[in-house]
């Protein structure tokens, strides 16, 4: 089983075609289907949703602004834990948002998905309608994108879950 938070979902619908996965779990991820890219799927947000703080590239990578990090991606977490987050962020490729999925996971393998109802870098309209087409069992959990630290048992337990299903 693979799970992928944030762009992970793009990792895990590419990889997860694999015969050795069983499933695919989404944890406020993006989920695309084939022939699309984080850039396809970011570049007609939803009305009144948050714009992410990414900074211009240099030399072909992308951070999130510090000052604003805290606010767009760890909003539920202490302050020093946000603070800590923004100072190790570990820059991310511009090429990498225009890579496509070739045969995406969920339309093959069981898929499960973990909605982020407090997200301001992955909206939450955006995050129900990729699950929505992914026809992935889904739950919804308050929280930032970063989900997994601020509602652990939220996304554990959705592993679980999915784990026990294909077990």
């Amino acid at each position: 089983m693979l799970v992928g938070h944030s762009y992970g979902g793009v990792v895990v619908s590419e990889a997860g075609t694999h015969d050795a996965v069983a499933a695919v779990v989404y944890i406020a991820a993006f989920a695309p289907d084939k022939g699309e890219s984080v850039s396809m799927l970011i570049a007609d947000p939803p009305p009144g949703a948050p714009v992410p703080p990414i900074l211009p590239p240099v030399d072909g990578f992308l951070l999130l602004d510090r000052e604003r990090f805290a606010a767009s991606f760890a909003g539920d977490l202490p302050a020093s834990q946000a603070a800590f987050m923004a100072d190790s962020q570990l820059p991310w490729g511009v090429e990498a948002l225009a890579g496509t999925v070739s045969a995406p996971a969920w339309r093959t393998k069981p898929s499960w998905y973990l909605v982020a109802a407090d997200d301001r870098m992955t909206p939450p309209p955006a995050q129900r309608a990729m699950a929505e087409r992914a026809a992935a069992t889904t739950v919804e959990s308050s929280g930032s994108h970063a989900v997994y630290l601020s509602q652990p048992a939220a996304v554990t337990d959705l592993i679980k879950k999915a784990a026990q299903s294909v077990s």
